[in-house]
């Protein structure tokens, strides 16, 4: 590719090397996960909701773990096979979250703030299909209430 002398060469190598340091900076762990799941738009009211899908069990058991931060509007959606009474808990999740628990038919059942690292268990007054963690607050700050429905879910 290059001469074994070539000032090229020695650049090339260079920039290899530096790409493979900064490689390895990155830990495994780090918050690129959410742009590895898929998104979509949800409506409640007025609102419009952002966010991530964790629909598999992987997915679902990371949730929102580690995030430093959610952008504004931003939430995951977490999407069950059947309806289930699973509860959730913050363990290893620093930001302050609310939490919508959603029947098949998208009508919210109940909705839980949770607080930072929390290992209390937060669960749905009845069997749901979907939860919806978003900022702590935002469902309050926009007025969603149990009983609400929420449209654009994903098909089951």
């Amino acid at each position: 590719m290059f001469q074994q002398n070539s000032p090229w060469r020695a650049l090339w190598l260079a920039a290899a090397a530096f790409t493979l340091l900064m490689a390895s900076l990155v830990p495994p762990s780090a918050p690129a996960q959410g742009r590895l799941l898929p998104t979509t738009t949800l409506t409640l009211g007025t609102a419009l909701a952002h966010v991530e899908i964790a629909a598999t069990q992987a997915s679902r058991n990371r949730g929102l773990m580690y995030r430093e931060s959610l952008a504004p509007d931003h939430g995951m959606l977490f999407i069950f096979e059947h309806e289930t009474s699973q509860c959730f808990w913050m363990k290893n999740t620093p930001l302050p979250l609310s939490i919508a628990f959603i029947d098949s038919q998208g009508i919210i059942i109940n909705i839980r703030d949770m607080q930072p690292h929390s290992e209390a268990s937060h669960c749905p007054a009845r069997p749901m299909r979907y939860a919806l963690e978003m900022q702590q607050g935002w469902f309050l700050d926009y007025g969603i209430l149990a009983g609400q429905k929420i449209e654009g879910l994903p098909p089951q």
